[in-house]
């Protein structure tokens, strides 16, 4: 005890001439801090929201599902649930403003009673949902998305046309119990009642519809225990439920891997600022070698010595990390707003003291591993060194405790990255990937020191030389520079390179053919109707194909149902349980290469062999001569598994994951896709019109539109993202600042010997312009070439998709990046250029 008090003191008298300068390295983990705690504090408020809003977010205690009507001998069963029911139609169609003949395919939801059961419609005016319940008789009410509405100037009191029949728009619906604004920019709804569904007409054998039906049971129903013994009968009818607590558990997951994902960017602004003080220190440190040594002379052990600096460093962190989460608790208020369009459920922020103990603690550990490295060598200094000023071996020979530091830093941010992602892969590439991001930047730099060393142009100007020297002189700030910055630009530019990717897989080209219109639901005698339309039009047909929906029941004689049940055979549950919808042809298409077997066709025996894509395929553990039941609609249908086909989903086609031969699903219930190419969108106007009044079960997608869609959707993914960068470039701006001030007393020495040798103030100018813009150039270089090959990666392994970037916006960030380093490396160096020689060489600088 007496031992420590004594470290204490000795660590606080000695910070006394330097705490100015010691508040920089705690300065440098302030944001990262704040990052983490903000979203750690953000994640806690947003889960305990979740718990608290669970009703609301499903609007009734249970929803049963499907694609098909329930079937009349489980319906009585079904009714006898519950004390209340709604029952819900749910399909995608064109709807019309005829005011402004404003058309676009929306979500159109049938309610027949009162749903929600939890929360409330969010509408202007607020009397639009009592209104929409009360219509009876001929009267005909809708409420419709805020989107929708604001898309075509559209308000309450005006008229929108769904199918054959117009409706009254009562109001707009600015928000729905479960529903986030960003899922309604996606796909925006229009409400009408269940009593009007069938004037509509658009429900036609064939169309694709979803069944919902809303049970409210009595308070204190265990709901899930209710309906256990009802899931076999629902699985074999292909009906989903979801409860609350089902509803609850998925959305909080779901977020709770957003902010682990947020808690790792704000991770590598922490860790940047660790950079940022294990290069203070290391400056630090060589000013306080004869400090140790007179230290060691007095009869001091360099483990002593080392804890007394460690002490500083520990206090520091601290106090670094006491301000950062201060500042985190500040960041909460304003996230809600930030997620604001993705979020279903309204934040309560309260400060989240577990997440305020956990910054604390990350952050005086990352401060005191990171700044362990430079203070080893303070164990190591000799007591000669107050005699002999060149006596340097001692503190320049390898030290193998640094290993084991490196090996515990890695060791640390392994296990951070695992308690966020709670996978070991994940975790181990996610510090592979920051060790391979920090490596190649101190290579680059270690390399740009040799480079300068090893072929220093003598022949060039007294500037340029005086510049390039700075780069490889000791004191110099090339590897922290270089890190810092470096790592900034990376996270940026790979940010807006994989946004261009993720547009990239919508491909709408303008040439004439190229589809940019896509017409469904087209039942089998329309399509002739459907085609002449567009020919009167002069617009082309490019693609007529047929789509029939089933759904998997056996593979190789195993119920479908049994197999979902067996979590050990490795197969995709979603691939047993969906609803596939297949086409039927004899030959591969433009976006199709066959991968092993043959091409579907149908055998002497009648049995139908069928190709598969290559993921299905692999999800569901196939191999080739598999067999596999299907029940279309009702009807179930062998076939063997012949051939496997890789598909390019990229490219604007109707691709499918099941291809069967011609002369087997031609009598099946069925309808029709058909691709087209319209010039502009005048001419898309008119015939979505068009399709309306003649066809109005048929539904057209504008891939424009889509486009357009999933950019803004892009971009505001992409501003969350660029948010939380914000706080590794800050993060990184803060070490530029501090590292450059903390070198400002060494390099005063070096000014007063340049100037004292006659050199001028512009020409000390030039040097530092020189230094930092080789700095800014090559760590934004680094960064870009970093990113490049991070998106090219992203590219080929995970989007499966050519590698493209534009370049033009790359250049600009590394431009930026250049001149900020120029600005903020010549602010915090006027000092050195301005102060007279004679000041310094008196002793009184």
């Amino acid at each position: 005890m007496t031992n420590f008090i004594w470290l204490w003191r000795m660590a606080w008298r000695d910070s006394r001439r330097s705490r100015s300068r010691l508040l920089l390295f705690s300065a440098a983990i302030v944001l990262g801090i704040a990052a983490l705690v903000g979203i750690n504090g953000f994640g806690a408020n947003l889960a305990r929201s979740i718990d608290e809003q669970a009703r609301e977010l499903l609007g009734t205690d249970l929803v049963l599902s499907s694609s098909q009507p329930i079937d009349s001998t489980l319906r009585p069963t079904l009714d006898r649930l519950g004390r209340t029911r709604s029952r819900e139609v749910s399909f995608a169609s064109l709807v019309q403003f005829p005011k402004g003949q404003g058309v676009r395919l929306a979500q159109v939801r049938a309610i027949t009673g009162g749903f929600p059961f939890y929360g409330t419609w969010r509408t202007e005016p607020e009397s639009a949902v009592a209104q929409f319940r009360q219509a009876t008789g001929g009267q005909r009410v809708a409420l419709v998305d805020d989107a929708l509405l604001a898309q075509f100037n559209a308000q309450p009191g005006d008229s929108i046309r769904v199918g054959k029949l117009t409706f009254l728009i009562a109001g707009r619906v600015r928000e729905t119990p479960g529903q986030s604004g960003f899922s309604a920019a996606v796909a925006p709804t229009v409400f009408i009642s269940g009593e009007a569904l069938a004037g509509t007409g658009l429900l036609q054998r064939g169309s694709r519809v979803q069944y919902r039906t809303y049970y409210l049971f009595a308070p204190g129903t265990d709901v899930a225990k209710t309906i256990k013994p009802l899931e076999k009968r629902l699985d074999q009818a292909n009906i989903g439920s979801d409860t609350i607590a089902e509803r609850k558990q998925q959305t909080g997951r779901s977020f709770a891997d957003l902010t682990r994902f947020l808690n790792l960017v704000a991770f590598v602004a922490l860790l940047l600022g660790c950079v940022g003080v294990a290069s203070a220190v290391s400056l630090y440190v060589r000013e306080k070698i004869a400090s140790v040594a007179v230290l060691r002379c007095l009869g001091a052990r360099g483990s002593q010595a080392l804890l007394i600096y460690l002490l500083q460093v520990a206090a520091l962190g601290l106090a670094g990390a006491l301000l950062g989460a201060a500042l985190g608790t500040a960041v909460q208020l304003l996230l809600p707003r930030v997620f604001a369009e993705f979020l279903p459920v309204a934040v309560d922020i309260q400060v989240s003291w577990g997440a305020v103990a956990q910054g604390v603690l990350t952050g005086v550990l990352v401060a005191v591993l990171f700044a362990l490295l430079p203070l080893l060598s303070i164990r190591r200094v000799s007591p000669l060194r107050t005699l002999r000023a060149s006596f340097e071996e001692d503190t320049t020979a390898p030290d193998p405790l640094r290993y084991l530091v490196y090996g515990l830093i890695f060791v640390f941010v392994t296990g951070f990255a695992y308690l966020q992602t709670r996978e070991v892969k994940l975790a181990l590439g996610f510090a592979a990937g920051l060790l391979v991001a920090l490596g190649g930047l101190a290579g680059v730099a270690a390399g740009l020191r040799w480079l300068v060393r090893r072929y220093f142009p003598t022949s060039w100007s007294y500037m340029w030389r005086q510049g390039l020297a700075n780069l490889y002189r000791p004191n110099n700030q090339t590897l922290l520079l270089i890190i810092s910055i470096g790592l900034g630009v990376f996270l940026m530019a790979t940010l807006y390179i994989t946004q261009g990717l993720l547009l990239s897989r919508v491909q709408v080209a303008g040439g004439e053919n190229q589809p940019n219109l896509v017409l469904f639901d087209i039942q089998p005698a329309q399509r002739a109707g459907v085609a002449q339309l567009l020919t009167q039009r002069r617009l082309p047909v490019i693609q007529q194909v047929p789509i029939v929906t089933m759904r998997l029941t056996e593979l190789n004689g195993n119920p479908t149902v049994e197999l979902k049940k067996d979590s050990t055979n490795g197969r995709s549950r979603g691939a047993l349980t969906r609803e596939y919808r297949v086409t039927y042809r004899d030959s591969l298409i433009s976006s199709e290469q066959l991968a092993e077997g043959k091409l579907p066709y149908l055998a002497a025996d009648g049995t139908p062999h069928i190709s598969m894509e290559t993921g299905f395929f692999e999800r569901l553990k196939l191999k080739l001569g598999d067999t596999l039941t299907f029940n279309v609609q009702g009807a179930p249908l062998t076939t063997i598994v012949s051939g496997t086909r890789t598909v390019d989903w990229t490219r604007v086609q109707t691709n499918f994951g099941v291809v069967f031969p011609s002369g087997v699903l031609e009598p099946a219930p069925q309808f029709y896709v058909l691709l087209t190419h319209v010039p502009d969108n005048t001419v898309l106007g008119s015939v979505q019109r068009d399709l309306v009044q003649r066809f109005p079960n048929v539904s057209a997608i504008d891939l424009g539109l889509i486009l357009k869609t999933l950019d803004d959707i892009l971009s505001k993914i992409s501003f969350v993202i660029r948010f939380m960068a914000f706080f590794s470039i800050a993060t990184g701006l803060v070490v530029l600042v501090s590292s450059v001030i903390v070198s400002r007393y060494q390099r005063v020495q070096e000014s007063v010997l340049l100037r004292t040798l006659g050199a001028s103030r512009r020409q000390m100018l030039r040097i530092t312009l020189v230094e930092y813009a080789l700095l800014g150039l090559l760590a934004a270089a680094t960064g870009l070439v970093l990113a490049v090959l991070a998106g090219w990666a992203l590219a080929i392994w995970v989007f499966d998709i050519g590698f493209t970037a534009a370049p033009l916006p790359l250049l600009l960030l590394a431009a930026l990046t250049t001149v900020l380093t120029i600005v903020i490396g010549l602010f915090n160096s006027r000092d050195v250029l301005t102060r007279p020689p004679l000041a310094v060489l008196r002793g009184e600088g």
